[in-house]
């Protein structure tokens, strides 16, 4: 039970990138697929209601908690040995960067561009352009926040076996 919870910090911080990772994940291979299958105006559309949506307390707690929890994980790793911590730190810096950084200065911006647009306005032309200049730039922004969570979440779990240290008896 001690174990635990000294290493709470470490448990929770490995649930919530986990979860996060996952989002990413999921969305990466089945929402990107699906809207790439979408009319321009039926695309755009779609991208401003789910912008609008994600921005939840459920979304924010894992996102943002994930991000609270590994650093509060580095602490209760320090005195851990070396591995652990720089895995959990490793950790930490891939999620702040890729994740947490590459959303808010690449995503974040270009969704508050988007959502600024009003669609009823433009023709098919016009909706083609928008598309063109927010889905792929998006979508690569997108793959790179996912990879780094999913690196996050391995690297924090890998911290978890680098505590384990088989004891002779």
């Amino acid at each position: 039970m001690e174990l635990l919870i000294k290493n709470s910090a470490l448990y929770i911080g490995i649930a919530l990138t986990g979860l996060s990772a996952g989002l990413f994940y999921a969305w990466e291979f089945s929402v990107i697929p699906g809207t790439k299958q979408l009319a321009d105006r039926t695309y755009l559309e779609t991208m401003q209601s789910i912008n609008r949506a994600i921005q939840n307390p459920g979304f924010f707690i894992i996102f943002m908690g994930s991000l609270l929890m590994l650093i509060a994980a580095c602490f209760s790793q320090y005195s851990k040995g070396i591995t652990p911590l720089l895995l959990i730190t490793a950790a930490t810096v891939s999620y702040l960067i890729g994740t947490i950084g590459v959303t808010v200065f690449g995503n974040v911006p270009m969704n508050e561009t988007l959502d600024a647009i009003d669609l009823t306005n433009l023709n098919e032309g016009s909706l083609k352009d928008v598309r063109k200049a927010y889905e792929d730039k998006w979508n690569r922004l997108h793959t790179i926040r996912t990879v780094f969570s999913v690196i996050a979440f391995l690297l924090a779990l890998l911290t978890v076996f680098a505590n384990t240290r088989p004891t002779i008896k």
